[in-house]
């Protein structure tokens, strides 16, 4: 069985000096590959040298929306992605990027400040997305709707589009669907209180699922309050496979099929 972790962190690991043990107890546990996401300039070269130095590693690069100043000096950082997409040894995906009006000032004026910056960023980022004909990993959080126009509107193809950590309902895995999107899915599918998340991975149906740790964040059950890693998304197959009514390795190959086939690894 092979299994692929499709979002993940892994800076912190590797500042710990713990990466090589992480990445033996993801192998150990059929996680063969892992695709760790950049949310800043502070890992994009982090990940850009990870994904060099060992073969089961992919990275992405994004301007995570948390990290968006409410000024436009995120244009200089944005201003760099599309350089980092040569020959060589290019990012899978732009992303994570999106808009999270969760994490967001007290303050009302400077929420509205921050909202403001975020979709302007995100809308850049789409529109760089659009040019490469890339993959695009959204983060969207209490944003839902207003990431949907924002992608409408770019132009970006909606089938080369996940919205990661997904944990909305059923109606908004179809709106996904129905444009061509998805979503992928973390630990929280085997939380007792999601039942409306496994509905919409169930809703979404097989065709496109992916699932992730999000690692370090969102340990599935029995791993819950744990530090989460990629070995724990062996944790997530069996519930996820009884979903289906399918057995736990021909679930796992179709979603480490839809998963190579989305970043074209």
């Amino acid at each position: 069985m092979e299994l692929i972790d499709s979002h993940c962190h892994l800076a912190k690991f590797q500042a710990e000096g713990v990466l090589d043990e992480v990445l033996d107890r993801a192998a150990a546990q059929d996680v063969s590959a892992c695709i760790a996401v950049g949310t800043s300039e502070e890992d994009w070269i982090v990940y850009e040298r990870m994904a060099k130095a060992y073969p089961q590693v992919h990275y992405t690069l994004g301007l995570h929306p948390c990290y968006v100043p409410e000024d436009n000096s995120w244009e200089t950082s944005v201003n760099q992605l599309a350089s980092f997409f040569t020959p060589g040894n290019p990012p899978v995906a732009l992303g994570e990027i999106g808009l999270d009006h969760f994490h967001l000032p007290k303050d009302p004026i400077a929420a509205g400040k921050q909202i403001i910056a975020q979709e302007e960023a995100f809308k850049r980022q789409l529109a760089i997305a659009y040019q490469l004909d890339c993959p695009v990993i959204v983060h969207s959080r209490d944003s839902f709707d207003e990431c949907v126009r924002c992608i409408d509107e770019s132009g970006v193809n909606w089938e080369r589009v996940v919205f990661h950590c997904f944990s909305g309902d059923t109606g908004q895995i179809q709106r996904l669907r129905q444009r061509g999107g998805r979503g992928s899915f973390t630990g929280i599918v085997t939380y007792k209180n999601a039942a409306s998340v496994r509905e919409a991975l169930y809703a979404q149906g097989l065709d496109v699922l992916m699932l992730e740790t999000d690692s370090p964040y969102l340990a599935p059950v029995p791993h819950r309050g744990q530090r989460n890693e990629p070995a724990y998304l062996r944790a997530m197959v069996e519930p996820c496979a009884e979903a289906f009514d399918l057995s736990v390795e021909a679930f796992a190959e179709k979603v480490t099929e839809n998963t190579r086939e989305f970043f074209g690894i």
